[in-house]
């Protein structure tokens, strides 16, 4: 039980170090969040059209079906204009130290699940620790980052090294620890 709390305590730590690297002081998902000097302008319309909640520009109304996306008529509609994913929110309220602390305690859970697999293992030696760390990295880069960006062609570069750095980082540290005496 020690070498789970400690192994995932300290895993937490180091990926919460890392995403603040990843994010703040590395830049490496700046293109997430780009500025527009149009923001003034752009938000007033957003404000009077639309209500809290995340939407397709361009898409067919609610409840018309699946179907009418893939009407040849409506694609080619679209084809060659413009359109954009929007998250609206009417109001901005930042809590830095609940999203700081929600974030931690999502990295402390994911880095006890990897622990816990880990431990399992029979043969676990360094290599191992490594290489499922960042395949697990790569687990949770494939199935939201990159498929976002299949559909939505979102930038996920960052999403990528955080993939491998961030998880290699944390394998790392589990190889070493997890194997002492």
């Amino acid at each position: 039980m020690k070498k789970l709390l400690i192994g995932s305590l300290v895993a937490a730590i180091i990926l919460f170090i890392w995403q603040f690297l990843s994010w703040q002081a590395l830049q490496l998902h700046g293109a997430e969040t780009q500025h527009t000097m149009n923001q003034q302008k752009i938000l007033p319309v957003l404000s009077e059209n639309l209500e809290e909640g995340q939407y397709m520009l361009v898409t067919v109304p609610e409840g018309t079906g699946g179907d009418q996306m893939m009407d040849p008529e409506v694609i080619e509609a679209m084809t060659g204009n413009p359109w954009a994913t929007v998250n609206y929110h009417p109001s901005f309220e930042m809590n830095m130290g609940m999203n700081l602390l929600r974030g931690f305690v999502m990295d402390f859970l994911a880095a006890f699940l990897l622990v816990w697999v880990l431990l399992k293992m029979s043969n676990l030696d360094f290599r191992t620790a490594l290489l499922t760390s960042v395949a697990i990295g790569f687990i949770g880069y494939f199935t939201i980052p990159y498929l976002n960006h299949i559909w939505y062609e979102t930038d996920t570069i960052g999403y990528l090294i955080d993939a491998v750095v961030g998880w290699g980082l944390v394998g790392a540290w589990l190889g070493w620890y997890l194997n002492r005496g």
